[in-house]
């Protein structure tokens, strides 16, 4: 299973203090060096944390691959083609969200959708559909003609925190899923085999399938034994783990994961 490493939340905490320090490029090396097979960004709209020149740098001189993460807002999409990343997931943004809270819109008439996959693909970059595990979201993404979807993963990670870590006493608790853990149990059981189930439909129809959001050492693994999934996208856990190992070991160490 390939790893591709989110860098943005190197460039969260150099905007904390709006200093230029630390610089996500100094860490295309580290991550190349980790055995990372490609650079994940998300530059969004509000330019909380990547900005034009992070992208337009680490696009120009990351040896590996570099999948941009944007929404469909025109502007995003100009700058998309004009940098031409070697894949583009189309996420869905709200100004307010602290992150990406679910899947992409793909069901029913999506014209802006639509046009910004055939721009995209006029500049002969792949494009990804960050959604939902659901059939219809599966299904739409087909019709969509794209190369890659992506299965937000965030609904899992969240069961598995408040049932395996202290996430429920902490002020971070998510109040709706404050069950019993019976239930909790029952209810990840039920997204993994969602996820499972829809990663082979994926494939069978064509498309490529990768995963993310929320995944870290602790639940990663239950996510690997998925054999059609071919990629993982994981960022914040891997550089929150870096503020004790060191990015290098924080990626050599999920990679481990992945190889198991």
């Amino acid at each position: 299973m390939l790893l591709g490493v989110n860098i943005d939340h190197i460039a969260v905490l150099r905007e904390a203090r709006r200093v230029g320090d630390p610089d996500p490029l100094d860490a295309l090396g580290i991550c190349k060096r980790a055995g990372a097979d490609q650079i994940t960004i998300h530059l969004r709209e509000d330019r909380r944390h990547m900005q034009d020149a992070d992208a337009e740098h680490i696009i120009e001189l990351s040896a590996l691959p570099v999948n941009l993460e944007c929404a469909i807002a025109p502007e995003m999409i100009d700058i998309a083609c004009r940098l031409k990343p070697h894949r583009v997931t189309l996420v869905p943004e709200k100004r307010e969200e602290v992150t990406t809270e679910g899947g992409l819109a793909v069901t029913g008439d999506q014209p802006k959708l639509a046009e910004a996959i055939r721009r995209l693909h006029e500049h002969e970059i792949e494009v990804s559909l960050f959604i939902d595990p659901t059939p219809e979201a599966l299904k739409a993404s087909k019709a969509l003609e794209v190369e890659w979807i992506e299965f937000h993963t965030g609904k899992y990670a969240n069961i598995y925190a408040m049932l395996y870590s202290n996430l429920a006493k902490t002020h971070h608790t998510i109040p709706e899923l404050e069950l019993p853990r019976s239930e909790l149990k029952k209810m990840m059981d039920e997204e993994l085999h969602i996820l499972t189930t829809l990663s082979k439909e994926a494939k069978e129809i064509g498309l490529r399938v990768a995963a993310g959001h929320g995944l870290n050492m602790q639940n990663v693994s239950a996510i690997v034994e998925i054999e059609h999934i071919e990629e993982l996208n994981i960022g914040q856990s891997i550089i929150a783990r870096s503020v004790y190992t060191g990015l290098e070991q924080a990626i050599i160490d999920m990679k481990q994961e992945l190889i198991r």
